[in-house]
């Protein structure tokens, strides 16, 4: 395949629609993540399960689906997606414990299924409890497996920048009928 060959035969024209047609699909792609962002409440409403710890309800891989209203009060037995300070990825896990304040603050305390303690020795130094504020999102469905793409991409990152090569010198090179 001679991509530069197709560049070179392809009229200014063409090329200036074919690079239109990328910027359309990336801004798409941004204003559905950005509506998802509104309609959910949740700052990240799509996550990937990076870690086995909440197997067998979550695998490694699986997609989740969040949402983060904040009316609606975190019930033990819940799984929330959470921010601690000091980590830059967060962290999927069950609510196992509410600690209600007299003036209405709630705080909560979560352990992965799969783990032996719970998740103290996560936050940071100090913390014994998390707040609503902590909280990403509230787990709502999720796609089995679908998220091991993004996990192959962030443990290769050769094959990430060589797989949206293809596809971008797809979208600029093909020609419409």
């Amino acid at each position: 395949m001679d991509l530069f060959g197709d560049l070179r035969r392809m009229n200014k024209r063409q090329l200036y629609y074919q690079v239109l047609n990328f910027a359309m699909i990336v801004s798409s792609a941004l204003m559905i993540w950005k509506g998802l962002i509104v309609i959910t409440g949740s700052e990240s409403p799509i996550v990937v399960v990076l870690s086995g710890s909440m197997e067998p309800a979550f695998h490694r891989g699986d997609l989740l689906f969040l949402t983060n209203f904040h009316d609606d009060p975190i019930r033990a037995g819940e799984i929330v997606v959470f921010k601690v300070e000091g980590r830059d990825i967060p962290i999927v896990h069950r609510v196992i414990k509410i600690h209600e304040k007299g003036n209405g603050n709630i705080k909560f305390l979560t352990k992965g299924d799969n783990n032996e303690v719970d998740d103290r020795g996560l936050y940071k130094e100090g913390q014994n409890w998390l707040e609503k504020k902590d909280v990403v999102g509230r787990a709502r469905g999720f796609l089995p497996y679908v998220g091991m793409v993004t996990i192959i991409m962030n443990d290769y990152p050769k094959f990430k920048y060589a797989l949206l090569a293809v596809m971008g010198a797809y979208v600029l090179l093909k020609r419409e009928s």
